[in-house]
Protein backbone atom coordinates (compact mmCIF):
# COMPACT_ATOMS: atom_id res chain seq x y z
CA UNK A 1 0.00 0.00 0.00
CA UNK A 2 1.35 3.39 -0.99
CA UNK A 3 0.93 6.41 1.20
CA UNK A 4 3.67 9.24 3.08
CA UNK A 5 3.18 9.65 6.46
CA UNK A 6 4.12 12.34 8.50
CA UNK A 7 5.44 11.69 12.17
CA UNK A 8 5.07 14.99 13.83
CA UNK A 9 6.15 14.05 17.50
CA UNK A 10 9.66 12.04 17.65
CA UNK A 11 12.26 12.38 20.33
CA UNK A 12 15.23 11.29 18.08
CA UNK A 13 17.39 13.30 20.45
CA UNK A 14 16.72 10.75 23.32
CA UNK A 15 19.64 8.47 24.62
CA UNK A 16 17.73 5.37 23.47
CA UNK A 17 18.34 6.48 19.97
CA UNK A 18 22.63 7.26 20.10
CA UNK A 19 24.27 6.59 17.32
CA UNK A 20 21.89 5.12 15.65
CA UNK A 21 20.28 7.89 13.77
CA UNK A 22 20.83 7.19 10.57
CA UNK A 23 19.46 3.17 11.24
CA UNK A 24 16.11 4.85 12.99
CA UNK A 25 15.58 6.96 10.19
CA UNK A 26 16.00 4.59 7.76
CA UNK A 27 13.31 2.24 8.89
CA UNK A 28 11.01 4.97 9.08
CA UNK A 29 11.39 5.84 5.36
CA UNK A 30 11.01 1.92 4.60
CA UNK A 31 8.04 2.32 6.80
CA UNK A 32 6.93 5.30 4.45
CA UNK A 33 7.11 7.79 7.28
CA UNK A 34 8.91 10.46 4.63
CA UNK A 35 8.87 13.61 7.28
CA UNK A 36 9.25 13.77 10.93
CA UNK A 37 9.34 16.11 13.27
CA UNK A 38 11.94 16.46 15.99
CA UNK A 39 10.79 17.53 19.06
CA UNK A 40 13.06 19.83 21.40
CA UNK A 41 12.73 19.57 25.17
CA UNK A 42 15.36 22.00 26.71
CA UNK A 43 17.88 24.57 25.38
CA UNK A 44 20.65 21.78 24.65
CA UNK A 45 17.42 19.30 23.55
CA UNK A 46 16.69 22.09 21.09
CA UNK A 47 20.20 22.51 19.42
CA UNK A 48 20.70 18.82 19.14
CA UNK A 49 17.25 18.25 17.40
CA UNK A 50 17.87 21.27 15.03
CA UNK A 51 21.19 19.79 13.74
CA UNK A 52 19.89 16.61 13.46
CA UNK A 53 17.34 18.13 11.04
CA UNK A 54 19.71 19.90 8.89
CA UNK A 55 21.51 16.83 9.00
CA UNK A 56 18.75 13.80 7.78
CA UNK A 57 16.57 15.42 4.48
CA UNK A 58 12.51 15.26 5.71
CA UNK A 59 13.33 16.28 9.38
CA UNK A 60 12.42 19.50 11.14
CA UNK A 61 12.46 20.62 14.43
CA UNK A 62 10.66 22.33 17.44
CA UNK A 63 12.97 24.37 19.87
CA UNK A 64 11.74 25.10 23.39
CA UNK A 65 11.12 24.03 26.83
CA UNK A 66 9.31 21.56 28.49
CA UNK A 67 7.77 21.54 31.19
CA UNK A 68 9.86 19.38 33.29
CA UNK A 69 12.67 21.55 32.15
CA UNK A 70 11.20 24.46 33.28
CA UNK A 71 13.11 24.86 35.92
CA UNK A 72 16.15 25.79 33.99
CA UNK A 73 14.17 28.55 32.25
CA UNK A 74 16.09 32.35 32.82
CA UNK A 75 16.58 35.60 31.58
CA UNK A 76 18.97 33.81 28.96
CA UNK A 77 16.80 31.13 27.28
CA UNK A 78 14.68 32.84 25.01
CA UNK A 79 17.56 34.87 23.15
CA UNK A 80 18.26 31.06 22.67
CA UNK A 81 15.59 29.82 21.68
CA UNK A 82 14.59 33.24 19.04
CA UNK A 83 18.12 32.24 17.28
CA UNK A 84 17.36 28.85 17.15
CA UNK A 85 14.30 29.40 16.05
CA UNK A 86 15.89 31.56 13.27
CA UNK A 87 17.05 28.02 11.29
CA UNK A 88 15.29 26.81 8.15
CA UNK A 89 14.41 23.55 9.71
CA UNK A 90 12.68 24.99 12.76
CA UNK A 91 8.99 25.10 12.48
CA UNK A 92 7.48 25.55 15.68
CA UNK A 93 8.10 26.53 19.52
CA UNK A 94 7.74 23.83 22.17
CA UNK A 95 7.98 21.33 23.35
CA UNK A 96 5.91 23.26 25.64
CA UNK A 97 2.68 23.78 28.46
CA UNK A 98 2.24 22.58 31.85
CA UNK A 99 2.82 19.16 33.83
CA UNK A 100 0.93 19.15 37.04
CA UNK A 101 0.84 15.64 37.40
CA UNK A 102 4.75 15.15 37.95
CA UNK A 103 5.78 18.76 38.96
CA UNK A 104 9.52 18.01 38.19
CA UNK A 105 9.40 21.67 37.72
CA UNK A 106 7.61 23.66 39.81
CA UNK A 107 4.28 25.01 39.32
CA UNK A 108 4.96 28.53 39.50
CA UNK A 109 8.32 28.19 37.03
CA UNK A 110 6.07 26.22 34.73
CA UNK A 111 3.02 29.17 34.43
CA UNK A 112 6.24 31.44 33.75
CA UNK A 113 8.15 29.36 31.11
CA UNK A 114 5.27 28.56 29.77
CA UNK A 115 3.82 31.60 28.79
CA UNK A 116 7.31 33.52 27.62
CA UNK A 117 7.01 30.69 25.18
CA UNK A 118 3.69 31.66 23.74
CA UNK A 119 4.64 35.31 23.63
CA UNK A 120 7.73 34.52 21.44
CA UNK A 121 5.15 32.16 19.18
CA UNK A 122 3.25 35.10 18.78
CA UNK A 123 6.44 37.69 18.29
CA UNK A 124 7.33 35.04 15.74
CA UNK A 125 4.42 34.11 14.19
CA UNK A 126 5.27 29.97 14.07
CA UNK A 127 2.95 27.35 15.65
CA UNK A 128 3.19 26.33 19.05
CA UNK A 129 3.35 22.81 20.36
CA UNK A 130 2.04 22.06 23.36
CA UNK A 131 2.35 19.18 26.52
CA UNK A 132 -0.78 19.22 29.55
CA UNK A 133 -0.94 16.81 31.66
CA UNK A 134 -3.36 17.19 34.74
CA UNK A 135 -3.34 21.04 34.48
CA UNK A 136 -6.03 21.75 31.91
CA UNK A 137 -7.47 24.60 33.84
CA UNK A 138 -4.18 26.80 33.70
CA UNK A 139 -3.08 25.68 30.52
CA UNK A 140 -6.40 26.57 28.53
CA UNK A 141 -6.89 29.73 30.75
CA UNK A 142 -3.08 31.12 29.33
CA UNK A 143 -4.06 29.49 26.28
CA UNK A 144 -6.86 31.00 25.66
CA UNK A 145 -5.65 34.53 25.76
CA UNK A 146 -3.39 34.35 23.57
CA UNK A 147 -4.72 31.96 20.71
CA UNK A 148 -5.89 35.15 18.82
CA UNK A 149 -2.63 36.19 18.59
CA UNK A 150 -1.09 32.71 17.35
CA UNK A 151 -0.88 31.51 14.06
CA UNK A 152 -1.40 27.99 15.23
CA UNK A 153 -0.93 25.50 17.70
CA UNK A 154 -1.03 21.35 18.48
CA UNK A 155 -2.30 19.43 21.43
CA UNK A 156 1.10 16.99 21.14
CA UNK A 157 0.16 13.44 22.36
CA UNK A 158 -3.55 14.00 23.04
CA UNK A 159 -4.58 11.72 25.56
CA UNK A 160 -7.74 13.81 27.79
CA UNK A 161 -11.03 13.47 28.26
CA UNK A 162 -13.80 14.64 25.96
CA UNK A 163 -14.22 17.99 27.82
CA UNK A 164 -10.35 18.79 26.96
CA UNK A 165 -10.82 17.75 23.38
CA UNK A 166 -14.17 20.01 23.34
CA UNK A 167 -12.17 23.26 25.17
CA UNK A 168 -8.90 22.21 22.29
CA UNK A 169 -11.28 22.01 19.61
CA UNK A 170 -13.11 25.75 20.15
CA UNK A 171 -9.25 27.09 20.17
CA UNK A 172 -9.16 25.63 16.71
CA UNK A 173 -5.98 23.64 17.66
CA UNK A 174 -4.79 20.98 15.82
CA UNK A 175 -4.45 17.22 17.58
CA UNK A 176 -1.91 14.94 17.67
CA UNK A 177 -3.00 11.52 18.17
CA UNK A 178 0.06 8.57 19.58
CA UNK A 179 0.03 5.07 20.31
CA UNK A 180 -1.68 5.79 23.24
CA UNK A 181 -5.09 5.24 20.95
CA UNK A 182 -4.01 1.59 21.18
CA UNK A 183 -3.84 0.68 24.73
CA UNK A 184 -6.58 -1.38 25.84
CA UNK A 185 -5.70 -0.26 29.45
CA UNK A 186 -5.94 3.57 29.25
CA UNK A 187 -6.81 4.22 25.74
CA UNK A 188 -9.84 3.11 24.59
CA UNK A 189 -11.68 6.28 25.40
CA UNK A 190 -9.21 8.32 22.24
CA UNK A 191 -11.15 5.33 19.62
CA UNK A 192 -14.41 6.83 20.37
CA UNK A 193 -13.55 10.32 20.76
CA UNK A 194 -10.92 10.54 17.76
CA UNK A 195 -14.25 10.34 15.88
CA UNK A 196 -15.57 13.93 16.97
CA UNK A 197 -12.15 15.16 15.87
CA UNK A 198 -12.48 17.35 12.63
CA UNK A 199 -10.61 15.61 9.63
CA UNK A 200 -8.66 18.47 8.97
CA UNK A 201 -7.22 19.05 12.45
CA UNK A 202 -6.02 15.40 12.85
CA UNK A 203 -2.15 14.47 12.65
CA UNK A 204 -0.34 11.25 13.88
CA UNK A 205 2.42 10.86 16.09
CA UNK A 206 4.81 7.92 17.55
CA UNK A 207 6.16 10.20 20.23
CA UNK A 208 8.86 7.68 19.77
CA UNK A 209 11.34 6.47 21.77
CA UNK A 210 8.09 6.28 24.09
CA UNK A 211 4.30 4.75 24.06
CA UNK A 212 5.15 1.96 22.20
CA UNK A 213 1.53 0.85 20.85
CA UNK A 214 0.83 -1.97 22.92
CA UNK A 215 -1.47 -3.65 20.06
CA UNK A 216 1.65 -4.04 18.22
CA UNK A 217 2.74 -7.61 16.77
CA UNK A 218 5.52 -8.52 16.82
CA UNK A 219 6.60 -6.73 19.53
CA UNK A 220 10.28 -5.09 19.37
CA UNK A 221 13.12 -6.41 21.58
CA UNK A 222 13.71 -4.31 22.86
CA UNK A 223 10.56 -2.40 23.57
CA UNK A 224 11.35 1.06 22.45
CA UNK A 225 9.23 2.89 20.16
CA UNK A 226 10.35 3.87 16.63
CA UNK A 227 8.86 6.22 13.66
CA UNK A 228 8.73 3.29 11.74
CA UNK A 229 5.40 2.02 13.93
CA UNK A 230 3.64 5.19 12.56
CA UNK A 231 1.60 3.04 9.93
CA UNK A 232 0.48 0.71 12.94
CA UNK A 233 -0.91 3.59 14.29
CA UNK A 234 -2.37 5.07 11.37
CA UNK A 235 -4.56 1.50 10.88
CA UNK A 236 -5.50 2.00 14.24
CA UNK A 237 -6.57 5.67 13.71
CA UNK A 238 -8.61 4.25 10.77
CA UNK A 239 -10.29 1.54 11.94
CA UNK A 240 -11.46 3.98 14.37
CA UNK A 241 -13.18 6.18 12.04
CA UNK A 242 -14.02 3.63 9.77
CA UNK A 243 -12.32 5.07 6.99
CA UNK A 244 -9.78 4.24 4.11
CA UNK A 245 -6.23 3.92 5.37
CA UNK A 246 -4.58 5.92 2.47
CA UNK A 247 -7.32 8.63 2.74
CA UNK A 248 -6.60 9.37 6.29
CA UNK A 249 -2.52 9.21 5.48
CA UNK A 250 -2.93 11.78 2.86
CA UNK A 251 -5.56 14.32 5.71
CA UNK A 252 -3.26 13.67 8.30
CA UNK A 253 0.02 14.29 5.89
CA UNK A 254 -1.56 17.32 4.18
CA UNK A 255 -2.45 18.70 7.61
CA UNK A 256 0.73 18.37 9.39
CA UNK A 257 2.74 20.23 5.80
CA UNK A 258 0.52 22.55 6.11
CA UNK A 259 0.70 23.16 9.61
CA UNK A 260 4.32 23.27 9.64
CA UNK A 261 4.22 25.54 6.53
CA UNK A 262 6.15 23.57 4.25
CA UNK A 263 3.90 24.15 1.24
Amino acid sequence: MNYSLFDIGVNLTSSAFNERHAEILERARHAQVDNLILIGSDIADSQAASALATQYSGCYATVGIHPHQAKTFNESSLDEIRTFAALPQVKAIGETGLDFNRNYSPQSQQLTCFEAQLQLATELQLPIYLHQRDAHEAFYERLKHYRPQLCDAVIHCFTGNERELEDYLSLDLHIGITGWICDERRGLHLQDLVKQIPEHRLMLETDAPYLLPRSLRPKPKKGKNEPCYLPHILETVSHCLGRDIQQIAAITTANARRFFQLD
